[in-house]
């Protein structure tokens, strides 16, 4: 994610919405000032997720969402926040 996405909680939104969703994964605050997520699940709840992704939470302003999708390697059991 590019815009404003750091110092506005946006990774602690992220796990909200992820771990809810039952997603898998991680999220972690970039040197470059964005916001990168690795997730594994269901395509459609991924794709869901998106959609709120682009919103953010309130204080956030996100320009890009760069996706590339790839096969799922069964690496996350849970959702975290890496830091």
């Amino acid at each position: 994610m590019s815009g404003r996405v750091q110092g506005v909680g946006y990774r602690a939104f992220t796990h909200r919405r992820a771990a809810g969703k039952g997603l898998s994964g991680g999220v972690r605050n970039l040197e470059t000032g964005q916001v990168e997520l690795e997730l594994e699940g269901e395509r459609a709840v991924i794709e869901d997720l998106i959609v709120e992704l682009r919103k953010g939470p309130i204080g956030s302003h996100v320009t890009q969402v760069q996706v590339e999708w790839g096969m799922a390697a069964a690496r996350f059991h849970e959702f975290h926040i890496w830091y």
